[in-house]
């Protein structure tokens, strides 16, 4: 997709270019990637880039351990002042899965009945409600950090990737609205009409909304001035 990306700029020239990836590209084939794309933006290109790993949790109050790599660039030609952007400082993180999670019944499909094959070791392993677990198939990793781990889309391949909690109603899946909070997206948000598999796979593949405002504002702080 970078590629087509490299054209797109090339044909519209936009004042700015902002990309969003995850944190290991920089280390992807011992960091050849990272290095080709920012050989294009820059030398090809011609955009002054910078780039900044910045976690949800950190940057956005956003109780979610997802780590991101940002990268911004600028047209000098277009954008005198381009060397004033900096990307945005941290944020004490105020909010906990709580805020986030729905305390209300859910619908059935969400919660694991004791005839599943795996209940038993789901119920051995759940100790707390105040807490997310991941469940890898054939071991439960509690998130000890009391924020939730890092929304994939690797979710609407299967349940076992969904993070999962214990309500008073029995243990279950985070609901796709829980992702898609998670993500930042406003209570108002309309879910698209689509199944759960996709919509957790939308979800996983999502942008942590707060944090990608935060990062736009900075943008046209620059680009306006």
């Amino acid at each position: 997709m970078f590629f087509d990306i490299e054209k797109i700029i090339e044909k519209h020239r936009p004042k700015a270019i902002f990309l969003e990836n995850v944190k290991n590209l920089q280390a992807h084939d011992s960091g050849k990637t990272f290095e080709v794309m920012m050989n294009v933006l820059e030398n090809k290109l011609g955009y002054k880039v910078k780039f900044q790993v910045l976690n949800s949790m950190t940057h956005a109050n956003i109780p979610q351990n997802r780590e991101r790599i940002f990268i911004v660039g600028f047209d000098p030609k277009q954008v005198k002042n381009y060397e004033t952007f900096d990307f945005p400082h941290k944020l004490p993180l105020t909010k906990t899965i709580h805020n986030i999670i729905d305390h209300e019944k859910q619908d059935d499909i969400y919660y694991y009945k004791p005839s599943h094959q795996y209940y038993p070791m789901l119920k051995n392993a759940i100790i707390t409600r105040d807490t997310i677990y991941q469940w890898r198939r054939v071991y439960v990793r509690e998130n000890k950090s009391n924020v939730c781990p890092t929304l994939t889309a690797n979710m609407g391949a299967g349940g076992h990737n969904v993070p999962i909690i214990e309500d008073d109603f029995g243990i279950r899946k985070l609901t796709p609205r829980e992702c898609f909070s998670f993500q930042g997206y406003p209570e108002n948000y309309v879910l698209p009409a689509s199944a759960n598999s996709k919509l957790y796979m939308q979800a996983g593949n999502s942008v942590t909304v707060p944090l990608i405002q935060r990062i736009g504002l900075e943008i046209l702080k620059v680009i306006s001035n």
